[in-house]
């Protein structure tokens, strides 16, 4: 049993339905999975504070657009608590959140889903009428609700996802947009378990995913746990394996997709998308409505996060290139709507011109209105 007390240890058996909870909402506590360590050690943070969480946002122990989202809310259900237990002011109160969802929303520019829960928990503590002991509870039934969301959103995706494959599927997938990238089940791995349940004798290749290794560290393990057959190949490995015909599909997630169906994804995944257009091989984008932002129209809107050099000349506090070295890190890339075969959504599978088809799903569904 791990310090936090909620996960079920004996769900690491090879074969048994994944359980690891990425995101725990707690009355007094946010505990994360710290991804950071994963795969060598399974461990877990207690954050008891919004600015725990905000930091755990930044350094990456939580990551994934929906995870993000998802721990941004408990975030603010914890700013809720501490305010309401500071102070009966009503006006002291909102300032206090007011402030939580300035710091939490600065943490990571790229992922739409931040944006969508902190507005989602700011309707609730803007419109509030009562006292600020009942609008702190209200916040914390909204955090979990969209938790349970989260969850619901992603069976559906992987549901209406399996439909695109049959049996002895072969799927190359980037990073991790698993049951770590979201409140627990995955998007684009959401879809691959889906087809998995019903066809047992499909592959996957996992794309490493430099410089911070996602695909290596956590897809691969997922993987693993579910019993799903897969290679580990490195980046500049797939141009090799679809060119051959060895790759039937690609399936990515998504971590902001504008109103035209441009979209953002971990760096790398751009490049994916021209090889698959070479090559004829179905390019597929999995994501919830609550990752559509209709305020941006093109990709060339969407903010890219740079990160830190040292993750490009180093790992895991190991320097990989000479002193002094230089690198760039955009950790994020832009596929042109183009390259793009489906959108893989709650709703269903969504069609070019994705302007309309995206328009008619989110009257469906949440999008950022």
């Amino acid at each position: 049993m791990n310090p936090s007390g909620i996960h079920d240890g004996g769900a690491h058996r090879r074969g048994e339905r994944l359980r690891v909870r990425t995101v725990e909402i707690l009355d007094d506590a946010v505990v994360l999975i710290d991804q950071r360590s994963l795969p060598l050690e399974e461990r877990y943070v207690r954050c008891l504070t919004w600015r725990d969480v905000a930091a755990r946002i930044s350094d990456m122990t939580v990551r994934g657009a929906p995870a993000i989202g998802v721990a941004a809310a408990g975030a603010l259900a914890l700013a809720g608590r501490e305010a309401a237990l500071r102070d009966d002011d009503v006006d002291a109160f909102r300032g206090g959140l007011a402030e939580a969802s300035a710091g939490l929303a600065a943490t990571r520019p790229t992922a739409v889903n931040l944006t969508w829960a902190i507005d989602e928990m700011s309707a609730v503590w803007r419109s509030w009428t009562g006292s600020p002991q009942s609008c702190a509870s209200a916040l914390l039934a909204r955090a979990r609700a969209i938790h349970d969301d989260d969850i619901d959103r992603c069976r559906r995706i992987g549901a209406h996802g399996a439909t695109l494959f049959g049996a002895g599927a072969r799927i190359l997938t980037h990073c991790n947009a698993g049951a770590l990238a979201t409140a627990g089940y995955g998007t684009a791995l959401g879809v691959i378990r889906s087809v998995f349940a019903e066809h047992p004798d499909i592959s996957v290749f996992v794309d490493e995913t430099r410089p911070f290794l996602q695909g290596a560290r956590l897809t691969a393990w997922e993987l693993s746990v579910e019993g799903i057959p897969y290679r580990l190949i490195s980046d500049n490995m797939a141009g090799h394996f679809i060119s051959r015909g060895e790759v039937g599909a690609i399936v990515v997630g998504a971590d902001r997709i504008a109103a035209n169906g441009d979209t953002a994804n971990k760096i790398g995944t751009y490049t994916l998308s021209v090889l698959a257009k070479e090559h004829r091989v179905p390019f597929y984008v999995a994501a919830p409505l609550t990752t559509v932002d209709r305020h941006i129209t093109s990709g060339a809107g969407i903010p890219i996060e740079e990160r830190s050099e040292d993750e490009v000349t180093s790992f895991a506090g190991q320097r990989l290139a000479p002193e002094g070295a230089r690198a760039l890190h955009p950790a994020f890339d832009v596929t042109p709507a183009a390259n793009i075969q489906a959108i893989i959504t709650e709703v269903g599978i969504l069609r070019a011109p994705y302007r309309r088809s995206l328009h008619a799903a989110c009257a469906e569904g949440k999008c950022i209105s």
